[in-house]
């Protein structure tokens, strides 16, 4: 019988404020077993790009990484982001270890290729080394990961959160019994975007496929789940979409093969 895993993907609004880092920690520190954090942290890199005069650009929702943009991404989410979690896990008696792909060469990805739009310098995960984690994570270490990776010829790749949740999660899911958990500003996926209780508990692929027809699920919610249905399919034992509020997995969105 596999161990279990819990893996949390957090955005980077809940990790950039500190109220809502802190409540993170402190529900983060509850989780019994083994466990592991992605987070993400858009915000603070658009802000400190407009401080040193550099403009952010974004096609639906994804960040055009050009050289100097990826020099902010790479201080701000390997750096300032990751390390502040870090800091704040040991703090609450978790021995946590902050890794961006590049690091023990844990996630290696390729360049996205320009199609209809040149994403510049970002990252498309081809492989994550599951043994390398799986071995901190037996030793008792807690891995926070940035959303970068590399691309084994030297260069760093902004590459998005919930892809490296997704695909890490699909990865360790040979070693460990996985529960992944999406957690953002919503208590679940919605039926009525305008309306927070409207919460759908449980998702299958055809009521997904229903929904987004319907119009009912759309925009960022879509790749979200595409990704949640791919973890499954990939062997992860359950999906939870949820706020940041209640990573215990009990309440939200469960996603269903």
């Amino acid at each position: 019988m596999k161990e279990k895993l819990t893996i949390i993907k957090v955005g980077g609004k809940i990790v950039e404020e500190e109220a809502t880092l802190n409540r993170l920690l402190i529900d983060f520190a509850a989780i019994e077993g083994n466990k592991l954090l992605v987070h993400g942290g858009g915000r603070s890199a658009t802000k400190l790009a407009a401080m040193l005069g550099i403009e952010s650009k974004m096609v639906n929702g994804r960040r055009i990484t050009d050289a100097e943009t990826l020099k902010v991404v790479t201080m701000v989410y390997g750096g300032l982001v990751n390390k502040n979690i870090v800091a704040g896990l040991q703090a609450k008696g978790v021995n946590a270890i902050g890794l961006t792909g590049a690091d023990m060469d844990v996630i290696r990805s390729a360049k996205r290729p320009v199609k209809e739009v040149d994403y510049g310098f970002v990252g498309d995960v081809k492989k994550v080394n599951a043994e390398q984690l799986g071995d901190l994570i037996r030793k008792g270490l807690v891995p926070v990961m940035a959303p970068l990776t590399h691309d084994g010829n030297g260069h760093i790749l902004n590459t998005n959160a919930d892809t490296i949740a997704g695909e890490t999660a699909k990865s360790l899911a040979q070693l460990f019994d996985v529960t992944l958990i999406f957690c953002f500003e919503k208590k679940g996926v919605l039926r009525d975007e305008n309306d927070d209780d409207s919460v759908i508990p449980q998702l299958t692929r055809a009521d997904f496929d229903r929904y987004v027809e319907e119009g009912i699920i759309q925009g960022g919610m879509i790749p979200k789940l595409e990704n949640s249905f791919e973890a499954l399919e990939a062997g992860v034992g359950k999906v939870i979409i949820t706020l940041a509020s209640a990573i215990d997995g009990k309440q939200g969105t469960q996603i269903t093969r």
